[in-house]
This record gives structure tokens, sequence and C-alpha cells, in this order.
């Protein structure tokens, strides 16, 4: 939208109108100790042809990651992305859907959202899944919750291998609840298997799989052991590519799947948006939350889709709803959709598999370096911790000026592990961008 310049007289011919004297009549209402009180420490106004300018030149200074060694993971994660998925995404009934309220000018819409539960079905082996959520992070706060109407214990077991953020945002939704959590220490980058006692207490035991760190958990003893002790076990997936070629949820013994879907289809954007997934065994279908969409037949007997179950607050349950989730992400959805119907089965094992080897490689490289050596010996899948011999935050501000995006500084969220990178690479990486990185690790001083 072209920037509209707003004249004297327009403002107050509006002030006029509002029935007030000046723009600071607008907030009387707000308390004068809270109010700045002085002009904004602004620079001088540009000309239309001068902000432009500003704007491209700003752009510009941006590093985009397909023009770069990449190296960055920590739940948001660079995978291919074929083309008619954008093609599609873009036309205007996907681009610009609303809720489709009426399923018969809605089919549409409505199919794809049905094709997506399908498909996260498939690849979480759980037996039911919404039309999406918002992102990962509220994604377990929402399996939690479940957990909790399901069994009425109040304490949630969480891994400290979970995402540090989606940790953060599952402590800000509880404070409020009678929900507390218990974090689970680590040993060798895995959680610590919890005792009896512990999950006989507990609504639900939270794992991420493969993990923060990149290592694979033993997820089936977690699950089998909470499973003795009526605890649910909610399985984290931030990467649902690694759903190609590892056991899914379902399979090891998970009762909820969540997970973060920006990873199929969504490219990164200043590491978002994100598209929360959740599915459930067929026994919670009612606990879900958001709307799900069903297959059914419409007067002609011709096949047609509708939506099934609808647990928002706003008009359908009221007091009874489950969530005050009452959206989806639908284009991301949509998106996700059109990515696994054109990776299939075999695209996504093959982007798995790409990305295991070149990580594993990567791994290996790195830690014949002096100075460098691998953080665990847990198996990983694209994902690995390296020590490193500075700060990881200086190593990688010197990646950065050899144009190469290191891995992630933990320190950034756990200060003990500062010494300490995060790398990540996918089957767009390429053995070349390993050497290069692999040489400027080698010049580092």
């Amino acid at each position: 939208m072209k920037y509209l310049s707003l004249t004297t007289q327009d403002q107050a011919l509006m002030l006029k109108t509002l029935g007030v004297s000046g723009v600071d009549d607008l907030f009387n209402d707000i308390p004068q100790e809270i109010k700045l009180n002085r002009p904004l420490n602004l620079p001088q106004p540009l000309s239309e042809m001068e902000l432009n300018r500003l704007i491209r030149d700003t752009a510009h200074k941006n590093r985009l990651e397909n023009n770069t060694g990449f190296f960055l993971g920590a739940g948001a994660y660079r995978h291919y992305i074929p083309s008619p998925v954008s093609q599609l995404i873009s036309r205007g009934e996907f681009y610009t859907p609303y809720t489709p309220y009426q399923p018969e000018v809605s089919q549409g819409l409505l199919q794809t959202f049905f094709e997506f539960q399908s498909f996260i079905c498939r690849l979480s082996k759980m037996d039911v899944s919404n039309a999406s959520l918002y992102d990962g992070a509220t994604a377990v706060v929402e399996a939690a919750v479940i957990a909790h109407r399901v069994n009425g214990r109040k304490k949630i077991l969480v891994s400290q291998a979970l995402h540090p953020e989606y940790r953060e945002v599952l402590k800000t939704y509880l404070a409020a609840s009678q929900l507390t959590i218990e974090e689970l220490p680590l040993d060798n980058g895995t959680t610590v298997l919890p005792g009896e006692a512990q999950l006989q207490e507990a609504a639900a035991l939270v794992i991420q799989q493969p993990n923060f760190f990149g290592c694979l958990e033993e997820a089936a003893a977690f699950a089998q052991k909470a499973k003795a002790a009526k605890c649910l076990t909610i399985g984290v997936v931030t990467d649902p590519v690694s759903l190609g070629i590892l056991t899914p949820p379902g399979e090891w013994g998970a009762d909820i799947f969540v997970g973060e879907g920006q990873a199929l289809g969504i490219p990164l954007s200043f590491g978002g948006p994100g598209l929360g997934l959740i599915a459930a065994r067929q026994e919670y279908v009612r606990h879900l939350p958001g709307r799900i969409v069903g297959e059914s037949v419409d007067k002609d007997g011709k096949r047609a889709f509708c939506l099934t179950l609808q647990t928002r607050e706003q008009h359908i349950k009221r007091e009874r709803a489950t969530s005050n989730i009452c959206s989806n992400h639908a284009l991301l959805a949509a998106c996700a959709t059109f990515y696994l119907a054109l990776m299939g089965k075999t695209g996504l094992k093959t982007a798995a598999e790409n990305s295991v080897f070149l990580a594993h490689l990567a791994q290996e490289e790195i830690c014949k370096l002096p100075g460098f050596s691998p953080a665990f010996s847990s198996p990983f899948f694209h994902e690995f911790v390296v020590n490193c011999p500075d700060t990881a935050e200086k190593l990688f501000s010197y990646l950065e000026s050899k144009n190469i995006t290191g891995g992630l500084p933990l320190g950034r969220f756990l200060p003990e592990m500062k010494q300490q990178m995060l790398f990540c690479l996918t089957e767009l990486n390429t053995e070349n961008e390993i050497k290069e990185l692999i040489s400027a690790l080698e010049d580092y001083r």
C-alpha cells in the first residue's frame, strides 16, 4: 500500500467529526505517568523516492540463505520446496481463504484440510488430526492441557532437551493455571528416564524426537513406562521430514503427536512463519482443539466435506470449549498439503536420508580439526552439537565474515553452553559447502 499523506485540513476535519479539540484528547484515558511526554526521536522526513531507496538499500543488507553456506536449524529448517507449491498456493482460492462456515461454497478448502489431516495422520501414525494450529510451541501447550483434562493430574514432565522456546511458551501459558512443570535432566544429550513415582503424579510426559540437540531419544522406553503409570506421552517433532525415515510417534507409543510444520514446504523468513501440528489417538478426538474436517456425501450422494468437529469457544461450545483457538493456519496448512503430495513417501525418505548423510559427514570433518569435538556421543538425525575452541558467538561472527551462516551458538539459550554450537544440515547443503566450512574453521584463530 502506498503512503497517503494526511493534510492539516484532513486532520482538523477528523477531529471536528470526533468532537475533540486535538489529538492529545484521544489519549486522555491513559495515565500521564506512562505517557512519553516528548516527541519521538525520529529522523527528518524523506520524500517517497528517498524512502524507497532507503528501504531497498536496507533490504540488500539481508543475506539470503540460498546464497551462502547455511548451517542453522534449531526448530526452523531449510528444505527443498518443489516449484508447484508456490504456484498452487498463489491461486486466489487458497491465498485468500476465510473460515469455511458454508461448506457448499468451501469444498475446495475443506478438501485441502481433509487431505492435510490425512497426511499428518499417515506421517505420525496417529488416528486423528485437526486442521492445524498456529505453531509447534503452542501445540505443546494444547497437548499438555488435553492430558490434564484426560487424567486430572496437574504436573507436566518436560525434558530439558525440548526446544527452550517451547519450554518458555509452556511456562507462560501454564503460569495462570493449576498445572506445574517439572523438568527432566539430561545425560549425554538425551533425557534421563523418570522414576515410576514421578510418572504416577504426572498428567503428561513431553519428549522431543529428535531432541533440541539433534540427539535421538529412546522414545519407546519412555512411552512404555509412562503408559504403565497412566501418564500420557506427548511426542514433539520440530522437523517432520525426519519422519521419512524415523519411527513415527504413533508407532513408538506416543498418545499425542505435536509438531512444527514449517519444514513442510514453508520457506524460512526470519525463522517463520510456523504451522502447528497436532494429532492423537481416537479416544482423545473430542479433546483436540481447533477444527476437524470430515468426509461425507451431499444430497446427491456425491463425495463432500464438512466441519465435523469444532471446539471453538466463539459460537459452538462457548464455556464448554476445549480451547480458545478458533482458527487455523489455513494458507500454511495448504502449503504443507501440496508439499507432502508432491514429495510423496519416496521423496520425503530421500530428503531425510540425504540430510542424515550430509550431517554425519560434516560432524566427522569438523571434529577432525584441533579444538573441535563432539559434545555428545548419542546418535543424531541431521543436527549435532560441537565443542568449540572459543565462544560459539565469536565463531559465528567469524563465519559470517566468510559469508557462511554457522550453527546456532547455544549460549543464547543456555549460558553454560557458550562454547558449543548446534549445526544443522539438510538435503539443500552440498559437500562443497562442507569443504568451505572446514576451510574457514581451519583458518580460525
